[in-house]
């Protein structure tokens, strides 16, 4: 029996099994399996290790889509917390081949998937409180926002989250350097029913303003005594 003799609900079964690179694979052999890849049942979760997989068209989005995680895992998420007025050209350059992606990729989301319930970002530096505000509004139905080592995340994504959030029961934000101690007891003030979490964020040094004094305070100790 080949494949394509297969009816829908046993394809979608099948598909569900494979990663996307897979199912990408396979819908390009026949027209009947194109339509499988693209039926939005399929695509109710997706995971990411890297904001280049967010680029590989291997995935679609939709209404249908209920869970979303973007994870970055690498020594090179350090690069993209450094302040910008911190970094060096070569810095600079790195950051500037990615530093828009996951934004952009969640400002798609919030217009295309209003059904969101659960949203995870890790190692993703580069994403602003901007782009989870629109998010937040966008995304009523949203009741699980997880973030760990967002940089530039701030108090005024947990004021969004309590503006917006409507449906949040479970809020972290974990090593989040910007994030306050009077930000977390506003949420906690405001939105007693979520489930609140911010391991070390308000005991983390925040970023600071690109001052002389604090530029040569940087510099290394040999440069310094020169």
């Amino acid at each position: 029996m080949h494949i394509t003799q297969l009816n829908r609900e046993c394809l979608l079964h099948l598909f569900s099994f494979l990663d996307k690179n897979s199912r990408k694979s396979l819908a390009k052999t026949c027209h009947k399996l194109l339509e499988v890849f693209q039926d939005p049942v399929l695509w109710s979760l997706l995971n990411f290790n890297s904001p280049v997989e967010l680029q590989k068209h291997n995935f679609l989005l939709g209404p249908a889509l209920k869970y979303l995680s973007i994870c970055w895992y690498s020594v090179r998420v350090k690069v993209c917390n450094i302040e910008d007025w911190m970094k060096n050209s070569f810095q600079k350059d790195f950051c500037s081949r990615h530093e828009n992606t996951v934004t952009d990729f969640l400002l798609e989301v919030g217009n295309r998937c209003p059904n969101l319930l659960s949203l995870t970002l890790s190692g993703c530096g580069h994403v602003t409180d901007d782009c989870l505000l629109l998010l937040l509004k966008n995304c009523p139905s949203l009741k699980t926002l997880k973030l760990e080592n967002c940089a530039r995340i701030t108090d005024r994504t947990l004021e969004a989250a309590i503006l917006y959030g409507g449906s949040l029961q479970t809020l972290h934000v974990d090593f989040c350097r910007n994030i306050t101690q009077s930000g977390l007891e506003r949420v906690k003030e405001k939105r007693p029913s979520v489930a609140l979490r911010a391991e070390r964020s308000a005991n983390m040094i925040p970023d600071s303003k690109p001052e002389k004094k604090l530029v040569f305070e940087k510099l290394p100790r040999k440069m310094a005594q020169l």
